[in-house]
């Protein structure tokens, strides 16, 4: 056996209580083997242990971490194993890929400096050895122009190249234990797949072992052997990827699978934990349709947007970032955007808000123009159209607390009589999204990615908005966060009527959600349809191509 994990427990000190130390248990009683050229996945929920049960394997813990039982490698206890001993095994014997690529490479040091560091410390090269070494490690994980990328800084990369660089950072002292932590969770479903088969690639042509770390059950059926489920620090079943998939025994595990929208079946509303937990049984219903004449509530035509960057001392360079983009969006109903990175999703959305301002097009909204608008005018028209973006860490004001949060926009925009009536609707507004009352005087901090993420939503809807624009307001989210998220926005949808501009990279998702689907690629729009006859008969190769990459579980692993 090469990793044997026996009853791990750990535990966290957080402070002291009457002089006595107070410890948070994070893990309790892990047991799970990884065998020789095997793919062992950890699956769960943000909390549930994973980082922390994988983290303990190599001494990645803070300080405050206590740890007990056993980690076996090849026969030799890691637990019990000193930091120059554990520094030995880690990067040489045992790596690792974390999620976020950007925060794990270093942004002043370029890639082929990053490549070359472990080479030369575990290995002894030369540094023309490691750089002849760390180009072989770039072209084995499909970078194109290696020898070019050797010297570009990772901010000139995309994400899905920094994970192709993080991976060969990985495999450059041939480990025979690779843990991929979350590596595939930012990127987009097409990548992801590049991703997951890049992984599988190098296993087979090493005859390496790896640990996969995964909220997404679909998504390490497609790769694993073997999977650990775990909740609240505990392993609630593991066993083979095909008797996990095909009769699993645990409710939580049954939750996991049943809460990822599909492209089969067109539901009113996703099944989420809670209701697996209690055994809940009752039908999903049947979404209802909308009204097709429902009143536009924006019409955006031939919408444009350029770039400008200089080149040389007189002459600038044009990207056209977003290119003759046309739609109609009517009351009630909901236009899913789709593409890839870089496709022009995001600077579209931004744009009809102006937060970007077009080159060239038209954004109707209630008769006027929203681009010939002047500030004044815009400022009054903008309390209408809102926006929720991807990222609910970055998207909230760390010092203001969630009340301040969501009663300033309604001093700035004059709504309520006074302070009294605005915390009262702040307060209605935090029950409608599902927070307690309690959370107004909390900090951002105290919140989880999905509460946070709600309260994004809570605080744009302080405005009354007809027009809201979720920019991959889901994609960062655990599967199961993500349910209750997507079945939040729709209930509100049918509650007050918003239109929503659903911006997002899974087709899976912009499945449950829209009416209208407009696919794109290089800011052009390549096909655009009714939910139904898009993913019905897909013209579009490029729309192929990702209703293809979309994870299936288990069912499309096996060749």
């Amino acid at each position: 056996m090469l990793l044997s994990v026996q009853d791990l427990a750990v535990s966290f000190r957080v402070g002291k209580v009457n002089g006595n130390v107070e410890r948070a248990g994070a893990v309790k009683g892990v047991t799970f083997d990884v065998p020789q050229n095997s793919t062992v996945a950890l699956v769960g929920e943000s909390g549930s242990g994973k980082s922390v049960t994988a983290m303990s394997i190599v001494g990645l813990l803070p300080e405050n971490a206590e740890c007990s039982g056993s980690v076996l490698w090849k026969q030799h206890e890691l637990l019990a194993s000193s930091a120059d001993q554990l520094r030995a095994v880690r990067g040489r014997e045992i790596a690792c890929v974390f999620q976020d690529p950007m925060q794990s490479l270093n942004p002043v040091m370029t890639v082929g400096a990053q490549l070359v560091e472990p080479l030369r410390t575990h290995l002894g090269m030369n540094r023309r050895v490691a750089r002849d070494r760390a180009i072989e490690l770039l072209d084995e994980v499909g970078l194109p122009e290696p020898a070019r990328r050797f010297d570009s800084y990772p901010h000139e990369l995309s994400g899905g190249q920094q994970q192709r660089v993080m991976i060969a950072m990985a495999l450059g002292c041939e480990p025979k234990l690779l843990i991929a932590d979350e590596p595939t969770t930012a990127l987009d479903v097409t990548v992801q797949r590049q991703i997951l088969n890049l992984l599988a690639s190098l296993k087979s042509a090493r005859g390496m072992s790896l640990l996969f770390i995964s909220h997404d059950l679909g998504l390490v059926g497609e790769i694993a052997d073997h999977v650990v489920v775990m909740r609240h620090g505990e392993v609630r079943e593991q066993g083979s990827t095909e008797r996990i998939f095909s009769s699993p025994a645990d409710n939580y595990t049954k939750a996991l699978l049943a809460c990822r929208p599909t492209l089969q079946d067109h539901v009113a509303r996703l099944r989420v934990i809670d209701d697996h937990m209690r055994d809940a049984v009752a039908a999903r219903p049947t979404a209802k349709p909308k009204d097709p004449e429902a009143p536009v509530v924006l019409e955006v035509r031939s919408l444009a947007k350029s770039f400008w960057s200089p080149r040389g001392l007189f002459r600038k360079s044009e990207f056209k970032a977003v290119r003759d983009v046309s739609f109609t969006l009517r009351k009630g109903h909901t236009l899913g955007v789709v593409g890839e990175s870089g496709s022009g999703k995001t600077t579209m959305g931004l744009s009809l808000l102006r937060l970007h301002e077009p080159s060239a097009g038209q954004v109707i909204f209630d008769g006027q123009d929203l681009l010939t608008l002047t500030d004044r005018q815009r400022q009054v028209m903008r309390r209408r159209i809102q926006i929720v973006f991807q990222n609910p860490y970055a998207s909230l004001n760390p010092r203001f607390t969630v009340g301040r949060t969501l009663v300033e926009p309604m001093e700035i925009h004059g709504i309520g009589k006074d302070l009294a009536a605005r915390e009262a609707r702040a307060l209605d507004l935090l029950l409608r999204v599902g927070l307690d009352p309690s959370a107004f005087g909390k900090y951002p901090h105290e919140f989880s990615g999905g509460q946070r993420q709600r309260i994004a939503i809570a605080r744009c809807l302080t405005l009354d908005p007809e027009v809201i624009v979720l920019d991959e307001a889901v994609s960062a989210l655990d599967v199961s966060v993500q349910a209750q998220v997507l079945n939040l926005l729709k209930d509100l949808q049918d509650a007050f009527g918003f239109a929503y501009v659903f911006i997002s990279h899974d087709l899976a998702v912009v499945r449950f959600m829209s009416d209208e689907v407009l696919v794109m690629k290089d800011g052009v729009v390549v096909e655009q349809a009714s939910t139904e006859t898009l993913l019905a008969a897909p013209k579009a190769a490029y729309t192929q191509a990702l209703l293809a990459a979309i994870p299936r579980g288990a069912a499309s692993v096996r060749s």
